[in-house]
């Protein structure tokens, strides 16, 4: 089996990553020996980000944006070596943050028990092809509080992902904790548009060839 490429650039870091950092920097100079708590990490820095302004926040956008130029320029000139693939991928951290549905899935998640209920003997491929016909046939404004829900649900996703990666850092230093989180993290978030159950993949596929129509 072959192992995955380890010189593909390192994937792009959010202004919010950035801020985890940096706080997570600040709790190991207050107390170097107080293990992190990956649940309380994650809602601290959630809380504090909330309460930074726009201005204070600039300095890690601004870090986002370079990291980005960075990322897109390496990207560019990078080519994947034969045989790096899906057959390269480990396996989960069943600990990192799941990824967020799509519109799609979420307006999945709200009508499949409908469309089962009013076609109980449709299997699963089938069903998904009905959902895929009937978000097809939704306008673009039937399909805008779906895509909130989406963007709000990618945006603590983000933030879980980030609190992880510290949170996977920090512990891997102190003792009696696990170790190599933060690579299985930046191993989930690099190729997390790979990894999908079997019936989203099913639901994605029909959705793709609905909107080609």
């Amino acid at each position: 089996m072959v192992k995955g490429d380890v010189n593909k650039p390192k994937g792009k870091t959010s202004a919010y990553a950035y801020f985890v950092q940096t706080y997570r920097d600040e709790h190991k100079r207050k107390s170097p020996d107080v293990p992190v708590n990956f649940s309380e990490f994650s809602k601290k820095c959630s809380v504090q980000w909330k309460s930074l302004t726009a201005s204070e926040k600039t300095k890690f956008e601004d870090m986002a944006k370079v990291d980005k130029v960075r990322y897109d320029k390496e990207m560019k000139n990078y080519v994947p070596p034969k045989g790096v693939g899906k057959m390269s991928r480990k396996k989960k951290d069943p600990n990192a943050p799941k990824r967020p549905p799509s519109a799609f899935f979420v307006f999945c998640s709200e009508f499949r028990p409908t469309v089962k209920s009013e076609n109980p003997s449709l299997s699963i491929g089938e069903t998904a092809k009905k959902l895929g016909e009937l978000w097809s046939k939704q306008s673009i404004k039937d399909r805008v509080p779906f895509e909130q829900k989406a963007m709000k649900l990618r945006e603590k996703y983000e933030k879980e992902v980030a609190a992880y990666r510290a949170g996977g850092a920090a512990s891997k230093r102190a003792p009696g904790r696990p170790t190599g989180s933060t690579k299985k993290a930046q191993a989930d978030d690099d190729g997390d548009d790979d990894d999908e159950d079997e019936d989203e993949d099913e639901e994605d596929d029909d959705e793709d060839d609905d909107d080609d129509e």
